[in-house]
């Protein structure tokens, strides 16, 4: 056994990939008070700006720093279904991406509510969407991945869902709070051990 050191201006995280081999008896939606809108071929500042909302507290940044061209070929690519989670006011408050780009497979690509939603069970009613939406005729398999940098209740989530981890990874990027990507505030759970500037 032995430590693996990780350079002050990187972030080191534990992902987990998580797979549903068979469609689940999917239970009734439960009510919420969102609603679940479709995002037909997003302008990729309009995503991206969903997507720091829901992602930034867990330092998603991995679209905010994606070529323009390699972002919009995604979002507009006919076998990735984008939807945004909408309140009563007109505000996003969650995102769920399903991609569904490999045979017999839909991916849960990004999954998450802003973290003021969060423990009021809105997670079940988004969860219910998704998995309603990613067993489509044809499907085998649905995969998820989550980190040690996510919300400390996810891996416990996926699995009451229905998942089954499968594989466990190290990933090691560079701090996006150091190279811009998101604001230095963000993810203040998330040490940063370089100073900033």
């Amino acid at each position: 056994m032995g430590l693996i050191g990780v350079r002050a201006d990187e972030v080191a995280t534990i992902v987990t990939t998580l797979e549903m081999r068979a469609r689940p008896e999917l239970a009734p939606v439960p009510d919420a008070p969102l609603r679940l809108v479709a995002l037909e071929r997003p302008a990729p500042d309009r995503y991206r700006a969903l997507f720091r909302r829901v992602g930034a507290p867990w330092l998603w940044f991995s679209r905010l720093v994606m070529d323009e061209a390699a972002l919009t070929a995604i979002l507009h690519d006919p076998g990735v279904a984008i939807f945004a989670a909408v309140d009563d006011g007109g505000r996003d408050a969650g995102m769920l991406e399903l991609d569904f780009r490999s045979p017999r497979e839909c991916e849960l690509s990004y999954f998450g509510l802003v973290p003021d939603l969060a423990g009021q069970g809105l997670g079940r009613w988004l969860m219910a969407e998704a998995l309603r939406r990613a067993w489509a005729p044809g499907i085998e398999r649905v995969w998820v991945h989550t980190c040690t940098l996510d919300h400390p209740a996810a891996l416990s989530f996926y699995r009451r869902s229905g998942f089954t981890a499968i594989r466990r990874t190290i990933e090691t990027f560079a701090d996006p709070r150091l190279i811009g990507a998101l604001p230095p505030d963000a993810a203040p759970q998330i040490p940063c051990l370089k100073p900033r500037g």
